[in-house]
């Protein structure tokens, strides 16, 4: 019987497999690198030990300190959970080796399925090799032939593109699971992305559990979740499992594990199988009404699978809440994640709690939210209403772009499918349309500091603040009265320092108003206060390319100086940050004035990398 796991992963999913653990009575042991040392997994498990010696970066890819850490602080198992280590085969190996228990599939399992090349070949499939496309093939999807989470992923509509979407999808994939190999196969426009949960035990019963739609997609990577997938065939349901089933019986597959099709026209196409738990999962256990670590360990214990198989309830609805801001091409952001709190009835799985840093080495992903109700349209609801009422202070996030997700008309007609985003992204994203908040913050901010003695009869002067919204200056003005705080256009009900309650056309609208530094949250608004004078200092060159976050320049176009000539929209320098890559492009069509960026260099928000100054026409 197991009776002590080391996590060997960080974050969320450590946080989420602890839960179970602590549930089951079993102690639990963190690792963590230096920049992990007061993270949330670190702080919750009963034991940490630190990963010595590697980049933090790299740190959890080191499959050797793992091991020696779980010997060291008296682990008996030793649970991957998704990404990095999850599906190495050596790892598993030195697992058991080492004597621990894995709580995974056979490391010959991992192996047959971890390239997605062999697992392809294993079901009668065979990828097009890279030399010998041609426009008829087109378009085309460059993959990583390891790992998962959308990493080392790329789109070829032009046949030139192809070499850079190679070398690009290599970089990336070593970064992030320590193996560039990469294939190419057809790209299918138009198709939803649909998976089955599977769990099978050591004494010879698979079980397919459910279907998950994840077709809501950005950079490959999925972004919203549910379970059952919404409106499928029986008989093509039928068909997934089968298909399923037959994936995990090829490889004699032990534990929880998914496999994902594209469904086009009626029909399904196999891409993978996923051996680790999901990053959805928490969905299928809604609907289930089951703990899948649970399961997975006492599958590892040696335990059989429930003679009846679970019956499914309801529908679940998953969000994915990114420190990123999709209006800037999902640039990932950083900094102090000041306050997460949701309203309850739904479940919250994160990484993350008040006061934590979001740093540059690992996936912006901040936390799911999950919403369980009788029908699809009940949860949909339920999972939206719960994100608008989510009080998230920090970084720039997805919230605003989730919850009009859930509330487009495509999704919950269940006519999405992978291109959702391509599509939508411009009318999903900008400004939130709350033309009041900027005046709360305001009246909040001003309230007590009226230097009024007493009243006079001369009217006060308009007093103005001005914030940035969504890259958008606003500015608002009040005026201080003998009767307080005043506005035109809104009766002022009650301010304090934390809340401003404001009255426009009869509809009574309360704020709640927190401040940390310049940013100002308003409801679930992010403002930012702009200086009174604007610093004259601060104006930069036309064309001037700024670092949007803070990573690492892995690459500078090749022969690119300055004078040369460049294009707009031509790629000229690649940041990797939160090991994905983020191409930074000319602008406009002119002459490379300054470049400063260099490969290797470490950059932070708004440094300045290279100036590209207009042809004049």
């Amino acid at each position: 019987m197991i009776t002590s796991v080391l996590v060997a992963n960080r974050g969320e999913i450590a946080c989420r497999i602890f839960r179970t653990c602590a549930e089951l009575g079993i102690r639990t042991v963190a690792v963590h690198s230096d920049a992990d040392a007061d993270a949330l997994h670190t702080r919750t498990a009963d034991t940490a030990v630190r990963l010595p010696g590697a980049a933090p970066a790299d740190t959890y890819l080191r499959g050797d300190l793992v091991v020696k850490a779980a010997l060291a602080a008296g682990a008996d198992a030793v649970h991957p959970g998704y990404g990095f280590l999850s599906e190495n085969p050596d790892f598993a190996r030195a697992v058991i080796d080492a004597g621990l228990t894995w709580i995974g599939p056979p490391p010959g399992a991992i192996e047959a399925m971890a390239s997605k090349t062999r697992a392809k070949e294993l079901m009668g499939l065979a990828p097009l090799a890279a030399a010998d496309v041609t426009e008829d093939d087109l378009p085309l999807l460059v993959k990583a032939a390891a790992g998962g989470g959308g990493r080392g992923m790329r789109i070829v509509r032009r046949l030139h593109e192809l070499p850079d979407a190679l070398d690009g999808a290599r970089a990336e994939a070593a970064s992030a699971f320590g193996d560039g190999e990469v294939f190419v196969e057809p790209y299918i426009e138009h198709g939803r992305h649909v998976e089955v949960q599977i769990l099978a035990d050591t004494h010879g019963t698979v079980r397919p559990l459910g279907t998950r739609d994840c077709s809501l997609q950005r950079r490959h990577q999925k972004v919203v979740e549910e379970a059952p997938a919404p409106g499928l065939p029986d008989a093509l349901t039928e068909e997934l499992y089968t298909l399923a089933v037959r994936a995990a019986r090829a490889v004699s597959y032990v534990g929880a594990g998914t496999v994902e099709f594209l469904v086009a026209d009626g029909r399904a196409h196999f891409l993978e199988m996923n051996t680790r738990l999901q990053v959805e999962h928490p969905v299928t256990e809604a609907v289930f009404g089951i703990d899948l670590v649970a399961e997975q360990i006492r599958v590892a214990e040696g335990h059989p699978l429930s003679a009846e198989p679970p019956t499914a309830h309801g529908h679940a609805v998953e969000a994915r809440l990114y420190a990123e801001d999709p209006a800037r091409d999902w640039a990932p952001q950083t900094g102090t994640l000041h306050h997460l709190a949701v309203p309850a009835g739904v479940r919250l799985d994160t990484g993350y709690t008040g006061g934590d840093e979001i740093g540059v080495h690992y996936d912006p992903m901040l936390a799911k939210i999950v919403a369980h109700a009788p029908t699809r349209a009940e949860a949909i609801r339920k999972l939206a209403g719960a994100l608008e009422r989510t009080a998230l202070h920090g970084p720039v996030t997805n919230r605003d772009l989730l919850l009009r997700s859930l509330r487009h008309d495509e999704f919950t007609a269940a006519r999405m499918d992978t291109g959702f985003y391509d599509r939508h992204l411009g009318e999903l994203t900008g400004p939130a349309p709350d033309p009041l908040a900027p005046l709360a913050a305001a009246l909040a901010d001003a309230h007590g500091r009226s230097r009024f003695g007493g009243w006079r009869n001369v009217p006060a002067q308009p007093q103005t603040k001005r914030y940035e919204l969504a890259g958008e200056e606003i500015e608002v003005s009040y005026r201080h009265t003998r009767d307080g705080l005043a506005a035109d256009g809104v009766r002022v009900v009650h301010t304090d320092p934390h809340t401003a309650v404001l009255e426009a056309d009869g509809v009574r609208h309360r704020f709640e108003i927190a401040r940390y530094g310049d940013q100002v949250y308003v409801n679930t608004i992010r403002l930012t206060a702009l200086p009174r004078f604007p610093d004259p200092t601060a104006q930069l060159a036309p064309g001037s390319l700024l670092a949007p976050m803070p990573g690492t320049v892995v690459r500078v176009a090749e022969d690119l100086r300055e004078g040369t000539t460049v294009q707009a929209g031509q790629p000229l320098i690649w940041l990797e940050a939160m090991k994905m890559q983020h191409r930074i492009t000319a602008p406009v069509t002119g002459t490379l004035s300054a470049l400063h960026a260099k490969a290797g260099q470490q950059v932070e928000p708004g440094m300045l990398l290279a100036v590209v100054q207009e042809t004049s026409s």
